[in-house]
Order: structure tokens, then C-alpha cells, then sequence
């Protein structure tokens, strides 16, 4: 580090006027990143992909459909809606409230426009939509028009939480450092590290598959946070030097002890975010992906330009003094760190006590995947699925679709019989209530009957288009309804049940039953094998960095604890409603997002503190000694980096889009919880229970 400490102030011009040219360049892209995003990155690669693909393909079932919802009904403002939509040319087809009675219902109806199945920019087709036919009385809604307006409600809820979060971010700021050059400096770092992220993703969106629109949240809710937080521990041991050294020296040496901190913390993070790719969920990819481009452009600007940036400043980081950080303040804290270490036991039987009454509603968590429900009532694709769900009970029942692949076909007599006995199978499950076949649609009662139909060659020509609707070759098309909605566990277990069955024939099961027992059987499955890799990497690497078995050991556990209090606290707020919060599910991905994100967000505080009572502790300094000093030092800097963190993720709380408010809580929560009750009450009292054992590590001559 001395090597690149010393090139840093000896170029840092030239740093300064790359990384000017990168921002510049990147700005361009990223302006053009909300294009580029689309879905919610809840897709995986299994039997309901496959059978929504084999079904589009081959029996040219839609993949796309927008509703448009009438209310009041008049018949000739639905003849004159349907006919303005004649010049979009990406509409497969269209199913008319006019000619099909069952989509309406008194005062309101929907007609349903099925796109084609090659039909691209779904974003666009909504807009080309709402500008030839919404008016009063009519709105649209279906899956292409919500994910629309969750990425414009995420392009807003950016924009707010920015609004909201910066301001309070700079006020922090003010008071850890003093002056406004300094408070200033961490958060153009922090939109430096965002505008080039969102640039690098831009560049990267042609070869990944549908960045997720929570992208757009997560990856500024990350860099801020952790670049302004750097940027705080950075200046913090920078001013610090200075007053012994000179401005050079000073940079150098917070490179190579804030950086090495930095370094560290990053690390533990971007493990986090790694292990989130053994998660095949396409969102857990999306955010791995662009958390971890945040978090290596967080370091790096953190390490270069900033320290070139102070170098060209000088003592000018200092100007424009609003509050006078009085020095005072290290006495309250070692008189806070004297207290602790005078009362160890009782301060580790609070803090617990105080964790577990938080654990307390985790046993009640209910976990969903986000429906239209993640959008706001005040927009229209959002309150005109809740009128057909009023009116039309959508979420009732739902469709599951069954592919069966047969060699031989379904045109001989044993296909025939087959295709009877999974229909009657089916029928026999007390939650299906229909099941489409050749015979339910052509009244047929039995194999004998349709093959005695079939031997009438005008009978024969007449049923043809029935057969072809539903097998095709070797493949065989079975809609089954079933008397639950798709996101319900029942409907998730009538997929798992149903895929174990012996059907006499190869098959699989799509629709959004399947789908959505995909995303929580995917999830379930790997995440022992996801948290497994965090626990066992962070701890490997804090026992390297701290020379020590019982340091990572704590703040694994530790950790564990912490978040799943912030656990049961979330869904205290959330699932119960509280503080003015409508009462709702825990979206599935919280948890492990959440876990993963935190996780290695607080080894920031754990290697901040712990580092600098390792310092002192190898100076010659007692174990109780080093932890007093090394508390005092860090306090202010963790409880002011803590305060940036939950400042900026907790923004997102005043957001609308359901899954972002409950990630930026959850982060906040658990940061508040890790920066408070674990790294000034909880590390400090272990540190002075297990003494001298704090830095035992096996065959270590160093080991006291």
C-alpha cells in the first residue's frame, strides 16, 4: 500500500482528470439505464419457462395480455375503443367483452388484448396504448402495464429518496466534520460512484437478459451508502494525521490504514452479494451484479479519487467552518467505553434481552412474491386490477398448464384413452374445477365415443380444430383451473403434488402456480448453500485480518442475532401495519437480499473498531486498554457512518414501490440495530470478557 499510497499524491491530477473523463463518459449511459430495464427479475429457468415457451410457440398461446377495463359500460365506447387499436401491429389478438358475456359483469368490463408472442419494447406498446385509448372510464392494466409503472415508480422513488436522503446525509456530515468542503466531498464521491455504475450496467444491459427495474434502487441505495461511508472513515483518520504531518503524509498513511479497512469491508460485502449468485432467481443475479460493480466503484473511487481530490485541496477541506467539532466529544466516549467495561455482563444480558423481544414477531412471517400490490393505489394499472378483481374474482381460482410429450402422438387410441385418464385423474383432485380437453370441449363422454366420432369423416373434419387446439404433433395441451390463486401456497403445493404424480406419460407443469413454487423451491434449496458461503468466507477472512478464532466467531453470531431481530422488526412494521403502513406480506426476497446486504455491511463497523483496537493492542496496550482506546476512536465515526447508512436506505421507506420501501427499511433497521446495541454495547463487553482469548489463533507465535 505504500507504493500506491505514494503514486496516488504524487498523480493526483491526473486522477483527478481520468476519473472527471469516466464520469463524463458514463453520465451519457447512464441517463439511458431506465430503457433498458424491464420486469421485476422474478424468472427462473425451469418447467414453467419451458412450457410458456413450448405453448407460444407451438400452440400460439400469448405470453403478453393488457386489460382494458370499462367502467361505466356503454357498447359503443367498447366498439370504438377495440377499433383505435386496429394500427397497433403488435396484437395477436383480441377477446371482446362484446361477444364473450363473461367479461361483464353489471356496471363493468374488460376486454382482454393478447400480444404477440414476438412482440419487444412492451414498454413502449403500454405508452402506444395509453395515448390511443385512455380516457375517462377506460383504463388498462395487466402485466406488461405494471411493470411499466413500477419502473416509472422506481425512476420517482429514486428521485425522492435522493430528495429526502442527501439533504439529511449532508447535515450528518456537517457534524462529524465541521466544514463544508469536507461534508460535500463524500457525497460527490457517492454520485460519482453511481452515475458510473448505472453508465457500466447500461453498457452491460446487451448481454444480460432483463435487468430487473429494482436495479434502478438498489444499486444507488448501495453506492451512495457505502461510498459516503468510506469517504467519512477516509477524511476522519486523514484529519487525524494532519495534525502531526504533512498534507502528503497525512493522505498516504489514512491509504494505508483507512484503506485497509475499506478494503476489508468491501470485501465482506461483495461476499454478501457473491453469494447471492447460487440463488438461481434472475433478481438475485440482477442485484449481485450491480451491487458488486457498486461496491468495487465505491473502493476504488474511495482510494484514488478522493485522496487525489484532498491532495489538490489541501488544507482547503477545512474551509468554509459552520460547527466546531468540539474535542470533547472522545471524553463522553471513553467515559461510555469506562462504563462498558466496568459492566460487562449486565450490558450483554440488555442487549440480548433487548434483540430477542425484537425476534419475537419473526415467528409469524408470511412470505409473498410481489403481485400488483407492489404498486401504489394512486395508479391506474393498480386500481383497475383491483375493480376486475372486485368485480370478476381474478384471484380466486387460477390456470395451471400441463405439457405432456408423447412419441407415438395422441392420435391413436392408446393417446385417446391417455388423455381421458389424466383428465379424470385431475377431476378427482377436490381443487381443480375444470379441465380443458378434447373431450370436456367437445362434450365427448369417453374414448369409445370419441373414436366412434372420429370414424364419421364429416364428424372428423368438424372436431379437427378441437384436436389441434389442444395437441400438436407429439405434445398434448391440458389447461386445468383450479380453485386458488396463483401466489397462494395451496396453489404452490397442487404443483409440487402434481410433478410426483405417475401420469403414464413425460410432462410438466407451467402457469402461475408453477412459477411461483419455482422462485420458492429455487430459494429454499440454496439458501443454507448461500449463507453457508457468507458465514464460512467472512469468517476466514476476518480470522486473516485480525489474527484471531474468537473475533469472526463473535461476529458471525453476533450478526445472525442482529438481523434476525431487525427481522422480526420489519415484519412487526410491515405484516402487522404499523406506524401508519398498510398490513401486508414480506416479499420474498427481502430476507435473503437483506441477510446478504447487511451481512457484509456491518463487518464496515466490526473491521473499523476492531482494527483500531488491534492497533492498539499490538502497540503494547492490555486487551481492556485497546478496547477503551479503540472505542473512543471509532465511536463518532461509526455512529456517524451508521447514521449515513440508515439515512439513505431508510429514504426508501417514503418511496411507493412496495418491494424497495421494504428493502431500505430492513437495511436501515438492521444497520441501526448492528451500529448501536452490537458495536457499542455487545463487541465491547465480549472484548472485555474474553480478554486476552480475543486474539488467541492456533499455531500463532504471536498468541498471548
Amino acid at each position: 500500500m505504500k507504493t500506491f499510497s505514494a503514486f496516488i499524491t504524487a498523480h493526483a491530477k491526473a486522477i483527478v482528470m481520468i476519473w472527471l473523463i469516466i464520469f463524463l463518459a458514463m453520465a451519457y449511459f447512464a441517463l439511458q439505464l431506465p430503457g433498458k430495464l424491464q420486469g421485476d427479475g422474478f424468472f427462473v429457468e425451469a418447467d414453467h419457462t419451458y412450457v410458456t415457451n413450448e405453448l407460444a410457440e407451438n400452440f400460439d398461446l400469448p405470453s403478453d395480455t393488457i386489460l382494458i377495463v370499462f367502467d361505466p359500460v356503454k357498447d359503443q365506447k367498447i366498439e370504438d375503443t377495440l377499433k383505435k387499436l386496429d394500427s397497433v401491429q403488435e396484437i395477436h389478438s383480441i377477446q371482446s367483452p362484446l361477444e364473450d358475456p363473461s367479461l361483464r359483469k353489471d356496471d363493468i368490463a374488460y376486454a382482454m388484448v393478447h400480444l404477440k408472442n414476438d412482440a419487444e419494447n412492451l414498454s413502449g406498446i403500454v405508452e402506444e396504448f395509453r395515448s390511443l385509448i385512455e380516457e375517462d372510464g377506460i383504463h388498462i392494466t395487466g402485466g406488461p402495464v405494471i411493470s411499466a409503472d413500477i419502473n416509472t415508480a422506481s425512476q420517482k422513488d429514486l428521485a425522492s429518496a435522493e430528495t429526502i436522503g442527501l439533504p439529511i446525509a449532508i447535515v450528518v456530515l456537517l457534524l462529524a466534520f465541521g466544514t463544508v468542503i469536507a461534508s460535500i466531498l463524500p457525497i460527490i464521491i457517492g454520485v460519482v460512484t453511481v452515475v458510473t455504475a448505472f453508465g457500466i450496467m447500461t453498457l452491460l444491459s446487451g448481454s444480460v437478459n432483463n435487468l430487473s427495474i429494482f436495479v434502478l434502487n438498489i444499486v444507488p441505495m448501495l453506492g451512495l451508502a457505502l461510498s459516503i461511508d468510506f469517504a467519512l472513515l477516509f477524511i476522519n483518520r486523514y484529519r487525524e494525521e494532519r495534525a502531526r504531518s504533512s498534507i502528503a503524509q497525512a493522505i498516504q498513511i489514512a491509504i494505508q490504514t483507512a484503506g485497509r479497512s475499506i478494503i476489508f469491508s468491501a470485501v465482506c460485502v461483495m461476499i454478501g452479494l457473491g453469494a447471492m449468485i447460487v440463488i438461481d432467481v434472475e433478481i438475485f443475479h440482477n442485484i449481485a451484479l450491480g451491487g458488486t460493480i457498486a461496491v468495487l466503484l465505491a473502493v476504488l473511487s474511495g482510494l484514488t479519487l478522493l485522496p487525489a481530490t484532498m491532495m489538490l485541496l489541501g488544507d482547503q477541506l477545512n474551509k468554509w467552518r459552520l460547527i466546531r467539532v468540539k474535542p470533547g466529544g472522545a471524553n463522553r466516549w471513553r467515559g461510555f467505553a469506562g462504563f462498558v467495561m466496568k459492566h460487562p455482563v449486565a450490558i450483554v444480558i440488555a442487549a440480548l434481552l433487548l434483540l430477542g423481544v425484537g425476534m419475537l414477531p419473526l415467528k409469524d412471517i408470511q412470505l409473498t412474491i410481489p403481485q400488483v400490490d407492489s404498486l401504489p393505489t394512486k395508479y391506474d394499472a393498480r386500481t383497475a386490477y383491483d375493480q376486475l378483481d372486485e368485480a370478476f374474482g381474478l384471484g380466486e381460482s387460477s390456470t395451471v398448464y400441463l405439457l405432456a410429450e408423447r412419441q407415438e402422438g395422441w392420435e391413436d387410441n392408446e393417446g385417446r384413452q391417455l388423455i381421458y385418464d389424466i383428465q379424470e385423474k385431475l377431476l378427482k383432485d377436490s381443487l381443480v374445477s375444470e379441465v380443458s380437453t378434447i373431450y370436456t370441449a367437445a362434450h365427448i363422454q369417453t374414448p369409445e365415443e370419441l373414436a366412434a366420432t372420429l370414424a364419421i369423416p364429416q364428424a372428423a373434419a368438424q372436431l379437427q380444430p378441437v384436436i389441434d387446439t389442444f395437441s400438436k404433433g407429439s405434445q398434448l395441451f391440458m389447461p386445468i383451473t383450479i380453485d386458488a390463486a396463483g401466489s397462494s401456497p395451496t396453489a404452490q403445493d397442487f404443483a409440487r403434488t402434481w410433478m410426483d404424480r405417475d401420469l403414464g406419460v413425460e410432462f410438466a407443469l407451467g402457469g402461475p402456480a408453477k412459477f411461483n413454487q419455482e422462485i420458492f423451491d429455487e430459494i429454499a434449496n440454496k439458501i443454507v448453500l448461500a449463507l453457508a458461503i457468507i458465514i464460512i468466507s467472512t469468517f476466514f477472512i476476518l480470522m486473516l485480518a485480525f489474527r484471531s478464532i474468537l473475533i469472526p466467531l463473535k461476529a458471525i453470531i453476533m450478526n445472525i442475532i442482529g438481523l434476525s431481530s431487525a427481522f422480526g422488526i420489519l415484519v412487526y412494521i410491515f405484516q402487522y401495519g404499523h406506524f401508519g403502513i398498510e398490513a401486508s406480506s414480506i416479499v420474498l426476497i427481502i430476507p435473503v437480499i437483506v441477510f446478504c446486504l447487511v451481512f457484509g455491511l456491518s463487518m464496515d463497523y466490526e473491521v473499523f473498531l476492531i482494527s483500531r483496537i488491534q492497533e492498539e493492542y499490538l502497540k503494547g496496550a492490555d486487551n481492556t486498554r485497546a478496547t477503551v482506546d479503540g472505542l473512543t476512536s471509532t465511536s463518532r465515526i461509526i455512529t456517524s457512518a451508521a447514521l449515513i447508512m440508515i439515512v439513505i436506505t431508510g429514504a426508501f421507506a417514503f418511496t411507493d414501490v412496495m418491494p424497495v420501501k421494504q428493502i431500505g427499511v430492513g437495511i436501515a433497521i438492521a444497520v441501526a440495530i448492528d451500529a448501536t446495541i452490537i458495536r457499542l454495547m455487545l463487541v465491547p463487553s465480549l472484548m472485555k470478557l474474553f480478554g486476552d482469548w480475543n486474539w488467541w489463533l492456533p499455531f500463532s507465535k504471536k498468541s498471548k
